[in-house]
């Protein structure tokens, strides 16, 4: 395959992240990390850092369709085939080079996304029940409001079966995101040796060195 071209700088490197993918990418980083530590924090910081994740998560999706050229899904989001050939080149330690996200590292990322809208969803579901957030008032209004006379009944010692669900799901779903970064940090440091890139560093000055 032949290696991708970007825009040109000096001495040979390519500008590859603008400033919004980049300025996402960190603040994402810092949201999530944040709101993980939260998790069992009683206050509204958790909910609050959630909803910081939430945005940041939606405006880089439409980011990835709207954005700059190596931003775009359209530039990483690669089919079966070609994602499978990469995959066999990392193996053989010969990996095909890309200018943006190779394909594998483009799926990552859809992962982590997807994986944190839901994670984000459950959480106001879970909010909801309470009789919280911006769903509270939504259409499941009848379900929530027989959440909280289940939870009269007995006392406000149990709790609902929905309830349950919710945090729970969303428990796990965070858990989830959290093995997904670390996969992906792992992900990096391989590609950055492999490739003879320092990946961690073009994320923060948007330019990949030859």
């Amino acid at each position: 395959m032949t290696q991708r071209r970007g825009d040109a700088t000096q001495a040979g490197a390519v500008r590859v992240w603008d400033l919004v993918v980049r300025t996402l990418h960190w603040s994402l980083v810092v949201g999530f990390v944040a709101a993980y530590a939260s998790g069992d924090d009683e206050s509204r910081v958790h909910a609050v850092l959630g909803y910081v994740v939430l945005g940041i998560v939606a405006v880089r999706v439409v980011w990835g369709f709207v954005g700059t050229k190596y931003a775009r899904f359209t530039d990483f989001v690669r089919g079966r085939e070609e994602t499978l050939r990469y995959a066999r080149s990392l193996l053989a330690r010969r990996p095909i080079h890309y200018v943006g996200h190779n394909p594998l590292g483009g799926w990552m990322i859809v992962a982590l996304l997807v994986t944190l809208l839901a994670t984000c969803w459950t959480g106001l579901e879970a909010e909801a029940v309470e009789g919280r957030g911006p769903l509270a008032r939504a259409p499941g209004v009848v379900t929530i409001a027989a959440a909280h006379e289940d939870r009269a009944r007995h006392g406000g010692r149990q709790r609902s079966g929905k309830d349950k669900f919710w945090g729970e799901a969303h428990e796990v779903l965070a858990h989830l995101a959290l093995a997904l970064v670390l996969v992906h940090i792992g992900g990096v440091l391989v590609g950055s040796a492999l490739h003879r890139e320092n990946l961690i560093k073009a994320m923060i000055t948007g330019v990949k060195e030859p």
